[in-house]
């Protein structure tokens, strides 16, 4: 099915955020991570998804997600998608009725960690928690798929 994602992107200064949310392990890996051809596939604890991003305009874009078979997505990621995968915790965080994911990165991204806020609109006004710090959003270079290239350890 197809939405539009609005997404912003921060980087995060403390550790406070632990406190308010519990981690779930995340892997993805990517069949395609050419700019609006993004071809993504995750496992996110015992449910996995492929999606599909296309161009993207300032901080939205269209994108498709389908849930599949956990198994599906463990051979797609072991014999399909580039490597080395994408792997981070993920923690949920709820704060007046928005939600804020932080990934907290390993492998050759260890020592990153990033918080996204998805919105309805991209003037939408959200409160910025204390451990909000730097916006990247618009810094190709925290985009999962290219972290993929690009690793954080090696900036």
């Amino acid at each position: 099915m197809m939405g539009v994602e609005i997404e912003r992107k921060f980087l995060v200064v403390n550790n406070d955020w632990k406190e308010s949310g519990k981690a779930t392990f995340l892997r993805q890996g990517y069949i395609s991570s050419e700019a609006g051809k993004i071809v993504r596939v995750r496992i996110d604890g015992e449910n996995a998804m492929l999606t599909i991003k296309g161009i993207s305009t300032g901080i939205t874009c269209n994108e498709w997600e389908y849930p599949i078979p956990l198994s599906d997505a463990q051979s797609l990621l072991d014999h399909v998608c580039q490597q080395p995968l994408i792997e981070k915790n993920r923690y949920r965080i709820l704060q007046n009725d928005l939600v804020w994911e932080v990934d907290e990165f390993f492998g050759e991204n260890a020592g990153l960690i990033v918080a996204e806020i998805e919105l309805t609109s991209e003037s939408q006004h959200f409160e910025r928690p204390s451990w909000l710090g730097e916006e990247v959003s618009h810094d190709r270079r925290y985009a999962n798929a290219s972290l993929l290239k690009h690793p954080y350890t090696k900036w």
